[in-house]
């Protein structure tokens, strides 16, 4: 794309103002679903308990399914991980909901990979669609592991990160990894017998973690890129 004074624009400073708006449009449509579907007051989603009340590889199942399936619907996955830790134990129940969060995660990518694209060509320019390409591969892999215990916001992220350059493989490593201290936190909750005041406190304490960690790779990000530009 060439200005009209035949100056190609510089991807570096196009404006991020439409791909923004296009982020925060699949997340009101994030939203809009998880409204409606709670509107209709299904059972399994409203309380997933009865399904996981007996010990067994089908409560493994069934907990870790609805795990991935939170991507599009209203899952209380903190009831869920509080559930496998109660029903497997700190190590199984958090293996359980680590795999579960890391399937959203990757069906979040699966989305994003498939309309993604075909989307932002639609409504970006070249040039912004460079410069959030850019972001997106400097602060993106980040954004993904701080965002997973972040109900929405999650499901957001994977999508944006399925519709850029940021590759599967890192997409799905830092899931896991910011997927890791609420598969643990809940995990423990659920194995020491938590109450729900209890299960509030641990959802506190990953948001406080996931801050603390979102933190520490800003600033190492921006120290690497300091570095870069030297």
């Amino acid at each position: 794309m060439v200005h009209r004074n035949g100056v190609r624009p510089d991807p570096a400073r196009a404006p991020l103002t439409r791909y923004l708006l296009l982020v925060g449009g699949v997340l009101t449509l994030f939203l809009v679903t998880f409204l409606v579907v709670g509107a209709f007051s299904v059972a399994v989603l409203d309380d997933p308990t009865p399904l996981l009340a007996r010990d067994g590889v089908l409560s493994g199942v069934i907990g870790t399914a609805l795990l991935i399936a939170d991507v599009v619907l209203p899952v209380p996955a903190s009831v869920i991980m509080v559930a496998h830790g109660a029903l497997f134990g700190v190590v199984g129940g958090a293996a359980l909901s680590l795999i579960g969060s890391t399937g959203a995660a990757a069906a979040g990518y699966g989305i994003g990979r498939y309309a993604g694209p075909p989307l932002l060509r639609s409504v970006c320019s070249e040039a912004e669609h460079a410069r959030a390409d850019r972001f997106v591969r400097r602060w993106g892999a980040l954004a993904v592991a701080a965002s997973r215990p972040v109900p929405l916001l999650a499901e957001t992220v994977a999508v944006a990160a399925g519709a850029s350059s940021l590759g599967v493989a890192r997409t799905l490593v830092s899931a896991t990894a910011g997927a890791v201290p609420g598969a643990v936190l809940y995990a423990v909750a659920g194995a020491a017998g938590a109450s729900a005041p209890s299960g509030l406190l641990v959802f506190g304490a990953v948001l406080a973690l996931t801050t603390v960690l979102w933190l520490i790779g800003r600033r190492a990000g921006g120290s690497a890129a300091e570095r870069a530009r030297r």
